[in-house]
C-alpha cells in the first residue's frame, strides 16, 4: 500500500502500508488486543480510534488498556460499511441487504462507547433510511418492521442522548389492502415542532409525538429545506437521468403548493440559499458522453423569486465549468470556477466585476483579507478588489502547476508567504510587491507541503524534510530524514486550502449555516465557528468532542517523521523551533501501519494482526 501524508486543520495523521507479520516494537504506553484481525483503523474527529475487525468494530481511547467498546453484533465489518457523521460523535454501521439497502444498521456513540440504536434491538426487519440530525441530536429511521408487527412500513424518531424512541408511525395501515407503494424517497426534514417525511405517495407532516398534521400528493421528493422561521418549505425532485430538478414551495401549515407552477432548473441542485432578495440556486449538469447538442457539463446559477418561483435574472452568469466556491456577500454572490475564473453578480443580476477575472485551474483558496479577496490556484495567486474585480498586486504571482502549494500570512512582517514550485514567495501586503524569498529544494524529491510562521522564523515542512528560514529567507537549520523504503508519498495541496473546506463541511453537517467567505489564515476563528455549530447540540459526548475542538493541539510544536533509526524503522519527534530530535519510537516494521493524533498527542501503531500499541507523544 502507498504511504500518504494528510495535513488537516482539525486532525493531522499519517497512513502507511499494512503489516503482514508482527515485529518487535518499543514498549507502548497502552496496548489493545482487538480479539480479531484488524481490517481498518479510523481516527475520528472526536479522538476515538475506531477499528474494523473480522469480529466487528472496536473503539480505543488511551487512558487504560481496556477497549472502549467491542461491537460484535454484525461480525466482520468492512470500511465501506461505516459512515462517520461530520461534527458529531456517531458512526453508523450498515450491513447486509441488497441494491444498496442495508438490512442491518446500528448507530454507535464512539466517545461514550454506547450502542444507541440497532435495527435488531428496535424491532426493524430492514431500515431503508437512517439519518442523524445535528444539532438536534436526533435519529430518524424508516423501513419495515418485524413479523409481529405485520411487516408494517414505519417511520420513527430516536433521541441520541439516550437512545429512547420519541415516536413511531405507520406509512400505511398494515391491514389496508392497496396497490400503492408507500416508501420514504428522500431525507426527512426535521423542524422545531414537526417532521416532514417525503414518500412515494406524497409528503407527510408529523408532530414530534407522531400525530399527523397534514399530507399532500407531491411524490418522490428527494430533499427539503425550510426558511429560518420554518413557514416556507422548499422541496426538490430530480428526474432519474439527472437532467433537471423541479423545485416546489409548500406552506408549512397545510402542505399546499404556494407557486402556481414549480420552478425548474437544469441538472442537480448542489447549493440552495434562501435570501431576502430571493432564492440563489446552483445546479450541475452532467452531459458527458452525450451529443454536442446536449450542452456543456457545467454549473448553472440562478436567482428565483420566493413569491412565484420565476427566474429574476434576464441573463444568468456564464460559468463554463463547475462552481468550486460559492459565497453570499452583502452586495451579491461571489463564485469561483474549478476550471478557472472568479466573478461576482448582484442580487438583481448585474455583473459587479468590470469583467470576469481569469485565474488558473483549481482554486484552492478564496478568502477575505484587509486588501481584498485573495485567491490561490494550482498555477497562480493574487488579491482582487471585491468591488471591482481588479487585481491588487502589480504582477500576479505565477508558477508552474505545482504538486504541492501551501501558504500563510506573516503578521510580524505584514506579508503573504506562498510556497510553490520549489520557491517561497513573499508578497508585501501594503505594496503588493512580489519577492522570490527563498529557494526550497527539498531532498527525496519532495516539495514543501506546509508553511508555518514560528517565533524564530519561517518553517517549511514536508513528509521527510524540515527547514527553518530567518526573516530574510536564509536557512538557519535543515533536517532530512530519509524514508525507510522507496518513497511513495502523494502530492499534497496544503496550507490554507482548508479555509473553504472547513466551512463547507460544517455547512453539510448543519444546513442552517450560510455559505459565507472566511477570513484568510484565521484558523482559530474557523475552529471556533465549527465548535460553535456543535455547541448548539446537547449531551456529554458532544461536550467532550467540543472540548477537543477548542483545545490546542497537544503536539503543535513537533513534527513526526517515519525514518530508519539505529535500531530499525521508527518515528522521530522533531522540535519545530530548533530542529532537535526530542523522541524516538522504534517500530522496526519496514512498512508500518500507524496514525498520529496530532491534537491528542497519541501514536497508534498496528503491532500485529490483532494488536494496537498506543504511545504518548507528549512525554
Amino acid at each position: 500500500m502507498k504511504l500518504t501524508s494528510i495535513i488537516h486543520t482539525m486532525l493531522c495523521f499519517l497512513l502507511a502500508g499494512t503489516v503482514a507479520v508482527a515485529q518487535k516494537a518499543e514498549a507502548p504506553d497502552f496496548r489493545y488486543d482487538t480479539g480479531a484481525k484488524i481490517n481498518d483503523m479510523t481516527l475520528t474527529q472526536g479522538g476515538t480510534m475506531v477499528v474494523a475487525t473480522n469480529d466487528g468494530l472496536v473503539g480505543i481511547k488511551p487512558g487504560s488498556n481496556d477497549l472502549l467498546f467491542n461491537f460484535t453484533d454484525y461480525g466482520r465489518v468492512k470500511p465501506e460499511e461505516l459512515s462517520f457523521i461530520p461534527f458529531a460523535p456517531y458512526v453508523v454501521v450498515a450491513q447486509g441487504g441488497f441494491a444498496g439497502i442495508s438490512s442491518k444498521k446500528a448507530v454507535i456513540d464512539y466517545i461514550s462507547g454506547k450502542k444507541l440504536f440497532s435495527t435488531e434491538d428496535n424491532g426493524w426487519k430492514m431500515a431503508t433510511t437512517v439519518e442523524v440530525y445535528m444539532p438536534q441530536n436526533k435519529l430518524i429511521v424508516a423501513g419495515q418492521r418485524k413479523a409481529k408487527e405485520k411487516y408494517a412500513s414505519q417511520v420513527a424518531m430516536y433521541d441520541l442522548n439516550t437512545g429512547a424512541e420519541d415516536f413511531r408511525f405507520n406509512l400505511v395501515d398494515p391491514g389496508k389492502v392497496t396497490m400503492k407503494s408507500f416508501t420514504v424517497t428522500g431525507r426527512p426534514l426535521l423542524l422545531k415542532d414537526r417532521v416532514l417525511v417525503p414518500t412515494s405517495q406524497g409528503v407527510l407532516s408529523k408532530t414530534h409525538n407522531g400525530d399527523t398534521q397534514w399530507d399532500n400528493k407531491l411524490k418522490n421528493v428527494h430533499w427539503m429545506v425550510a426558511n429560518e422561521s420554518e413557514t416556507d418549505i422548499y422541496a426538490f425532485v430530480t428526474n432519474p437521468n439527472k437532467t433537471n430538478t423541479k423545485i416546489y414551495k409548500l406552506g408549512s401549515n397545510n402542505g399546499q403548493e404556494l407557486w402556481k407552477d414549480e420552478a425548474k432548473v437544469k441538472g442537480v441542485v448542489t447549493n440552495f440559499e434562501i435570501l431576502p432578495q430571493g432564492l440563489a440556486v446552483v445546479s450541475n449538469t452532467y452531459n458527458e458522453g452525450k451529443s454536442v447538442l446536449a450542452g456543456r457539463s457545467e454549473s448553472k446559477i440562478a436567482m428565483l423569486s420566493a413569491t412565484n418561483g420565476e427566474d429574476l435574472w434576464d441573463k444568468a452568469p456564464k460559468t463554463k465549468g463547475y462552481v468550486q466556491h460559492f459565497y453570499i456577500m452583502d452586495d451579491g454572490i461571489l463564485f469561483g470556477i474549478q476550471q478557472g475564473g472568479i466573478n461576482k453578480i448582484s442580487y438583481d443580476g448585474k455583473t459587479l466585476f468590470k469583467k470576469p477575472l481569469k485565474t488558473g485551474e483549481n482554486i484552492l483558496t478564496m478568502a477575505e483579507t484587509e486588501q481584498g479577496l485573495i485567491y490561490i490556484t494550482s498555477s497562480d495567486a493574487n488579491i482582487v478588489n471585491m468591488k471591482t474585480g481588479e487585481t491588487v498586486w502589480k504582477k500576479p504571482l505565477k508558477y508552474k502547476r505545482a504538486d504541492a502549494i501551501s501558504s500563510t500570512f506573516d503578521t510580524k512582517n505584514n506579508r503573504y508567504l506562498i510556497s510553490a514550485d520549489e520557491q517561497l514567495y513573499a508578497i508585501d501586503a501594503a505594496s503588493g510587491n512580489v519577492e522570490e524569498f527563498a529557494k526550497t529544494k527539498f531532498e527525496g524529491k519532495e516539495s514543501p507541503t506546509g508553511v508555518d510562521v514560528r517565533n524564530g522564523g519561517i518553517l517549511l515542512t514536508s513528509d521527510q524534510n524540515l527547514t527553518m528560514l530567518d526573516w530574510d529567507g536564509k536557512e538557519t537549520w535543515h533536517g532530512y530524514y530519509k524514508a525507510p523504503g522507496k518513497s511513495a508519498f502523494g502530492a499534497i495541496l496544503a496550507g490554507v486550502t482548508a479555509v473553504a473546506s472547513a466551512a463547507g463541511s460544517m455547512a453539510a453537517a448543519n444546513s442552517s449555516i450560510r455559505n459565507r467567505i472566511a477570513k484568510y489564515d484565521a484558523t482559530a476563528d474557523r475552529e471556533a465557528e465549527l465548535a460553535g455549530g456543535l455547541a448548539a447540540a446537547s449531551g456529554a459526548s458532544v461536550a467532550e468532542m467540543l472540548k477537543r475542538f477548542k483545545a490546542t493541539a497537544a503536539t503543535a510544536n513537533a513534527q513526526f517523521i517515519l525514518t530508519k533509526l539505529d535500531d530499525g524503522v521508527g518515528l522521530v519527534k522533531i522540535n519545530k523551533d530548533t530542529g532537535a530530535k526530542e523522541k524516538e519510537i522504534v517500530l522496526k516494521d519496514k512498512k508500518p501501519e500507524y496514525q498520529v493524533d496530532d491534537r491528542g498527542g497519541i501514536l497508534y501503531y498496528k503491532a500485529d494482526n490483532n494488536t494496537i500499541f498506543a504511545y504518548d507523544l507528549t512525554k
